[in-house]
């Protein structure tokens, strides 16, 4: 086989099997994500659109450099696989879902799917990789507690993989 064949056949196998790490449903969303951002619709996100992308957020002084870094971070042109692609790459360290509610259910033996947020600030300030109380304060901000000082952990699990609430699903 020509080097050429080989390395287009190598890059429809890596590109085939992007697809298969998510379901549909995800790669549905990371399709209408990727066509948010190709603000000019010419199939490749670039740095115009990333700025675009910033503006439309609400944030208009990204320098260049701040875009050509983000840029840098991709093998070459961002096309919706390369977009896939490096969204399975920051995913992939991620536990399946499963992993990660039994890991919370050594907390939980009655199984209640919440656990009070005082012992688990408790067990991650002083367990393991120990959290600081920044890094506590600011995940009770991104999963904030309910009014009875609970954390839905099954929720914080379902949004850790597969990145959205439950409830925001339905």
């Amino acid at each position: 086989m020509s080097p050429k064949k080989a390395k287009k056949k190598q890059s429809a196998e890596a590109s085939s099997n992007v697809f298969s790490m998510f379901e549909q449903a995800q790669i549905q969303e990371f399709k209408e994500a990727f066509t948010i951002m190709d603000q000019n619709r010419d199939g490749f996100i670039c740095k115009n659109d990333l700025r675009d992308t910033y503006a439309a957020l609400g944030r208009l002084n990204v320098s260049n450099d701040e875009l050509d870094e983000m840029l840098k971070m991709a093998p070459g042109p961002i096309n919706f696989t390369v977009f896939l692609c490096m969204f399975g790459e920051k995913l992939k360290g991620t536990d399946p879902e499963e992993t990660i509610l039994n890991a919370f259910k050594i907390f939980d033996p009655e199984g209640t799917g919440i656990l009070k947020g005082e012992e688990m600030q408790y067990h991650l300030m002083s367990q393991a990789d120990k959290f600081t109380e920044p890094e506590v304060t600011q995940m009770y901000q991104m999963f904030p507690l309910d009014v009875a000082g609970n954390l839905d952990y099954k929720n914080l699990c379902y949004v850790i993989t597969h990145g959205e609430d439950k409830e925001d699903k339905d």
